[in-house]
């Protein structure tokens, strides 16, 4: 049996060494992405980009968009402080990933239904982005249930302003998507 030059390049060690060097700084730029997306939009409160990143890159990448969300999340709290307001910061776009990866597995969904509906999912992660953060909050303040609940319901309005900021955003998600493949397709090739 004899190996083809592309079967011996792809079992060299430096090869793989310089995909994975690629991939992460490519990750990095990503999650610096939304970094610098998240600040310019700070003039608008509540209203962002996040959401579109990461249902574009979890399509994308699938398990692997973990990495650029996690990046955000470390260079925002480097820059603002690792305080307690920042946990929560770990887990409330965990739900949002896991909705695009399980979306994500269904290959065959027309896209005029894709669209809306992952405009859809944004909206709601936007919607029940108070209702994420409150359980830390209410446990670090020592609020009870109900405290709780009065404190989700007070924060309804920036949630329904980020709601709206995911739902116009989600548009984009599908196109986004599409372009992240095309470039990890070049980046393969050229591995």
């Amino acid at each position: 049996m004899r190996l083809s030059t592309e079967t011996i390049k792809e079992g060299i060690p430096e090869r793989r060494s310089i995909h994975k060097l690629k991939e992460l700084v490519i990750f990095a730029i990503l999650g610096s992405i939304m970094f610098i997306s998240h600040i310019a939009m700070m003039w608008i409160p509540n209203v962002h980009f996040l959401g579109l990143f990461i249902a574009a890159y979890t399509l994308t990448y699938r398990v692997k968009a973990l990495i650029p969300i996690y990046v955000y999340v470390f260079v925002y709290g480097a820059l603002y402080g690792f305080s307690t307001w920042w946990i929560p910061y770990l887990y409330v776009w965990l739900p949002l990933w896991a909705l695009f990866m399980l979306i994500g597995s269904f290959k065959n969904i027309p896209v005029k239904i894709k669209i809306p509906l992952f405009m859809l999912l944004c909206a709601l992660h936007g919607l029940s982005f108070g209702a994420l953060y409150a359980p830390f909050q209410a446990w670090l303040f020592g609020l009870s249930f109900n405290a709780m609940l009065a404190w989700i319901v007070a924060g309804l309005p920036f949630d329904v302003i980020h709601a709206i900021g995911n739902l116009a955003a989600g548009i984009l998600i599908v196109p986004l998507a599409e372009l992240l493949k095309k470039l990890d397709a070049h980046v393969h090739r050229n591995s």
